[in-house]
């Protein structure tokens, strides 16, 4: 969706200028910020430091969009498919985008995986299920498996 018009004066004559939804730095400095098709404004908008917890990774297998990504060690990181039947392949993030084996991902490590639908509201993780004593504090909710039920 183009990004919404607005007028300015511009060397005395009404002119129609859009925002931009996108930033490519200092060339933008004083520019109208637009919210993106997705209703938010852009991580290129947002100062270091503020915004999605990412990093780009090379995967090492085909991933589509919305997978749940293990990052792991193979000469550099690489990116693959979590599997929770496999020991060492736990998610620690997800990724938005389809991505060739080869490719760079983007793997966000936090926020909601838009590309998942028909998922059951609860608490998961990827990990393999063992036995733990059960937590003290609900700070450890993140690491609790959705099998078990939280009071």
């Amino acid at each position: 969706m183009a990004a919404k018009k607005f007028l300015r004066l511009v060397n005395n004559l009404v002119t129609e200028v859009l925002g931009i939804q996108t930033s490519a730095g200092a060339a933008n400095a004083g520019d109208i910020v637009a919210l993106d098709d997705s209703g938010r404004i852009d991580n290129s908008m947002m100062p270091v430091g503020i915004g999605a917890d990412t990093a780009v990774i090379a995967a090492s297998e085909a991933l589509a969009a919305g997978d749940w990504v293990n990052v792991w060690n193979s000469t550099g990181a690489k990116v693959r498919k979590a599997d929770a039947t496999t020991s060492g392949k736990e998610a620690h993030g997800f990724v938005l985008a389809a991505v060739t084996s080869g490719a760079n991902a983007t793997v966000y490590f936090e926020g909601t995986n838009t590309q998942v639908t028909a998922q059951t509201l609860g608490l998961y993780s990827c990990r393999p299920l063992r036995a733990r004593a059960a937590p003290r504090h609900p700070a450890h909710r993140a690491t609790w498996y959705s099998a078990w039920a939280w009071p």
